[in-house]
């Protein structure tokens, strides 16, 4: 009876020490950050490259790496995907912790290793749900969960984006937005000409949660490493410069914009993104 006992107490302590064990092994970081980046047709191949070299470039840069290392913790989690259509979402840099300039640019250098081609439609809300769940599955733990998300036009395939807004918002997600309103290529005619508004009313959501416009190619660079400042610093940090900041949202705006440009477009020309 008593060696059973002992047995019994052994086999809780066992269990007691892999529970601890398994919530030990997440690794505390101040932020984790999934830079979620649209590669749908309406992207060129020139733009996808200026896009993969504008961040690479970013996570290098001496601002950057000051924000990083500036945590209260000193480190950060970054994951970087591309997307474009319903359950079209590619992972380029997996899960990966950051803390020097030695780790940033190792993910900046599996950034340009190559150059992928587009991929079909604009599915916002797929992204930010493909983003939501990596959080769960991923081994970091953090005060702060970011989804950064650049594209060029509004949702037009998937849930709607205010249903996938709102389930990242409920589980304490902050989400920030880079339109990029360049109108470059055949499918800028998908493009909103407020897409910076779209991004303020329909995307964008959480504390300090905000929006950088990029107008030309040209401001790129600057702008993701302006955005990626202010998403990795600490919330003391001034706010960056030519950033819009979340607002109650309008209830007046058409958040299913783009789904309705798209089903016009469809019946004039039954094309495809």
């Amino acid at each position: 009876m008593v060696v059973l006992k002992i047995l019994q107490t052994a086999a809780l302590g066992a269990a007691f020490l892999c529970s601890s064990h398994a919530k030990a092994a997440d690794t505390e970081v101040d932020v984790e950050l999934v830079l979620a980046v649209d590669v749908s047709r309406s992207m060129t191949p020139r733009e996808l490259e200026i896009q993969r070299r504008g961040y690479a470039e970013a996570l290098v840069s001496d601002e950057v790496i000051g924000a990083i290392k500036g945590g209260l913790i000193g480190r950060v989690a970054l994951r970087y995907i591309e997307w474009a259509g319903h359950g079209s979402q590619r992972v380029i840099v997996d899960w990966t912790l950051v803390k020097n300039r030695q780790d940033a640019e190792q993910v900046a250098a599996q950034l340009v290793a190559k150059f992928d081609s587009s991929l079909r439609r604009t599915s916002i809300s797929s992204a930010i749900d493909h983003a939501r769940r990596s959080f769960e599955e991923n081994k970091f733990t953090a005060m702060r969960q970011v989804i950064d998300i650049s594209g060029d036009g509004p949702n037009n395939a998937g849930i709607p984006v205010l249903e996938a807004r709102a389930a990242a918002l409920a589980a304490g997600i902050v989400i920030n937005g880079l339109p990029l309103m360049t109108k470059d290529g055949y499918y800028s005619r998908f493009n909103l000409d407020d897409l910076d508004e779209y991004y303020r009313q329909c995307v964008i959501g959480g504390p300090a949660s905000f929006v950088i416009p990029v107008l030309e190619w040209e401001q790129f660079s600057a702008a993701v490493r302006q955005k990626l400042v202010q998403e990795l610093a600490s919330f003391e940090t001034a706010p960056i410069l030519n950033a819009s900041f979340h607002q109650t949202p309008n209830s007046d705006y058409d958040c299913l914009i783009g789904e309705k440009i798209w089903q016009r477009r469809r019946l004039d020309w039954g094309d495809d993104l």
